[in-house]
């Protein structure tokens, strides 16, 4: 990300970093179930990262994650993560901030 100005809409994109380890089922799943709730809830306005801990285990340490799947909300701020079961839809959009009214507008 650049230091400028952000165009207008900018910050209300969502940057997430989902770490998975592998190819493992619960990774999988939190990766299909991840991008239908983004595609649900904030469509055309998120930036998913994927990235495995086995292949990635420098970017796994810099952001501290000790367990996956964890996803990362990087954008807006402020950060927050959430780590374990990522299948309970309401919980995820509590974590992301994200109301879920706004798929209506």
């Amino acid at each position: 990300m650049s230091g400028g100005i952000a165009p207008s809409g900018a910050q209300d994109r969502y940057s997430l970093r989902l770490f998975v380890a592998g190819t493992a089922p619960r990774s999988l799943r939190a990766v299909e179930f991840l991008r239908r709730v983004c595609e649900t809830h904030i469509p055309n306005r998120y930036e998913l990262e994927i990235a495995d801990i086995y292949q990635q285990p420098d970017l796994a340490e810099r952001d501290g994650i000790l367990a996956a799947p964890t996803l990362l909300k990087v954008a807006p701020l402020p950060e927050r993560r959430i780590s374990g079961d990522l299948l309970d839809e309401d919980r995820l959009l509590r974590v992301l901030e994200i109301d879920p009214a706004m798929e209506a507008r």
